[in-house]
This record gives structure tokens, sequence and C-alpha cells, in this order.
């Protein structure tokens, strides 16, 4: 586990892969922004298993700046591994987690800040504009927050991963929710409290491109329905309900056929059903299969995220 600071009032994480060229901006104008709105505050980038330099160009600000500290993971364990070992790490009263490119804009850290004071415990950063996402990458989200949203029994419409958490929250989050598959966003929604909502729109990217493919959306989709709702099993049992009503037509039309002295079209009838069978059982398999997956993997409970190297942390 990464070791922990003093205590501080607000703790920023920034789970960072390949941002060697902008972490030395985003820490820059996070540390202006927070020496005028926290008594205290820290600044945690985690590096997650980067091909680049960001945990040496990271850890070289340390000389700099005593309110940055530094974690790299042993390897690319992914957003979500990256989000936990910052949130463990973290010693704030409040936490605040956002994207190390800036996309996620600094300067509502003080109305996220505000509401916290006055009594939320989750403030959650909602995108309003996603213009700077391409059409496919806009289509994409929609329908995983729709999901999410339906499936999931929690507002998640244009959610994201810019919130603030009360201690109270992060502590839940990382001693009281052990699970490997996670999704942090639903999770924060989840434990409930008093939440609000800030509206933002997204910046333009200044550095790089985004490292979040299609491929992991399709994943964190995945844990986000076998996570949050057993409705995916449910199907199971409507189509073996679809399959027994196909057998009975079939059965009916056959016998219809026969009391009127009609042949019966037997082969194209038994391919028709054996597909229609055989389709219905590998869905019903590949279901179930997702969920036995899980359960192996919680119960093999290998750690979340494997801390290799830190910078900036008291020793």
């Amino acid at each position: 586990m990464p070791s922990k600071s003093a205590v501080c009032e607000v703790s920023v994480v920034l789970p960072a892969h390949n941002e060697a060229r902008g972490i030395g901006r985003a820490v820059q104008v996070l540390s202006s922004i927070l020496e005028g709105v926290a008594a205290s505050h820290e600044i945690i980038v985690v590096d997650d298993g980067s091909r680049d330099q960001t945990f040496e160009t990271a850890a070289a600000l340390c000389a700099h700046n005593p309110q940055l500290r530094v974690l790299s993971l042993s390897r690319n364990f992914g957003k979500e591994a990256a989000l936990l070992a910052g949130l463990t790490a973290a010693s704030g009263r409040a936490v605040i987690t956002m994207d190390a490119d800036l996309q996620h804009p600094p300067a509502l850290i003080p109305v996220f800040l505000t509401h916290w004071r006055n009594g939320a415990k989750v403030v959650h950063g909602v995108k309003e504009d996603r213009q700077t996402d391409s059409l496919p990458q806009r289509l994409r989200a929609r329908v995983f927050n729709a999901l999410l949203t339906r499936l999931g029994g929690f507002n998640c419409s244009n959610c994201s991963d810019y919130k603030l958490l009360d201690r109270e929250v992060v502590d839940i989050l990382t001693t009281r929710m052990p699970e490997r598959n996670r999704l942090y966003r639903g999770l924060a929604s989840w434990v409930g409290f008093r939440q609000e909502f800030v509206g933002f729109v997204v910046a333009e990217r200044l550095d790089g491109a985004s490292s979040f493919s299609l491929k992991a959306l399709m994943a964190l989709a995945t844990t986000a329905l076998v996570s949050f709702s057993t409705i995916p099993l449910r199907i199971v049992t409507f189509l073996g309900a679809l399959t027994l009503l196909l057998g009975v037509g079939v059965a009916g039309e056959a016998f219809w056929s026969w009391s009127h002295d009609r042949a019966v079209s037997g082969f194209m009838t038994l391919i028709m059903t054996l597909l229609i069978i055989g389709s219905c059982i590998m869905i019903s398999l590949g279901i179930i299969g997702e969920y036995v997956g899980r359960i192996y993997e919680e119960l093999k409970a290998r750690p979340v995220f494997l801390v290799e190297r830190r910078a900036g942390f008291e020793e």
C-alpha cells in the first residue's frame, strides 16, 4: 500500500498514463488554484505504467513542490486501479479526482469545495458539452451512460471521474469495498450520502491523444453491467422462456398440419429450431460465464495495483 503523508485539507488525485509532456503544466495550474482555496493541500500523481517519462518528469518536480507526491505502478493496471491507488494514498479531508490532461477544468475546484463545506459528501462533475470528442466517442459514451443509469439504478448521465469525495466516503471506497473489478463513478454514486452535481464543458486536450480506447470502454461497460446489475442473468431466464414458446409453437404447427392431413416440413423446422436453441444456449453460457469469471477473479484476491516507485512521500 502507498504510504500516506500528514493529514491535509484537500488532496487532488491525478491518474496519468503517458502524460510526460503535460504533467508539469497540470501540477502548476493545480498548485496555483489550491493555494488560494485550501488551508493545506497535496497533489498525488499516479503513473499507471507509462511508457514515457511520466514518473521521472513528475518526480523531478517534487524538489520544488513539497505538496507533490508521485506513485508509479509496476505496470499498466488501468485507470480504475490508478484511481484506487491515489485514493488509498490521499490524506486529505476532501479528495478530488480528475484527469491529468486538464480536460476536467481545475477552475471548478472552488465550486466543488463550496459544496463540500456546505455538507455534501460527494460532488460529481457532469459533462454538459462533449464537442471535443468525435461523433463515435460521443455515441459510445451516451450508450454507456444510458446503460449504467438504467441497469445500475442510479443517475450516471454524462458522469465523469471528476469528483470530490469526503474523507468518510474515501475510507468506505478504500477499506470497505474490496472488489477487484471496480467502476469508480458507479461506486461513488452507489454509496449515497448527500450528493451534488456541477456541470462543466470538456476542455480541449493540450498534449497528446487520449489512450482510452473502444476496447477499454467495452471492458468498463462489462464491469458496470456485472458489478451493478443482475439483469443479464434474468435475460437467461427470458431466453429459456422464449425457446419454450418457440417449441410450443412448432409443436402446435406440426399438430395442426398432421390433423389436417398435411405433410410436416420436418427438415427446415428442425434446423431452425436447433439454431435458435443453440444460439440461446451460447448466449446464456456467455452471460453466466461473465459472472463466474468475475467471481473467480474476486476469489483469487490479487491486489488491484502494485506500487513500484514513489516520490515526495514522507518516509
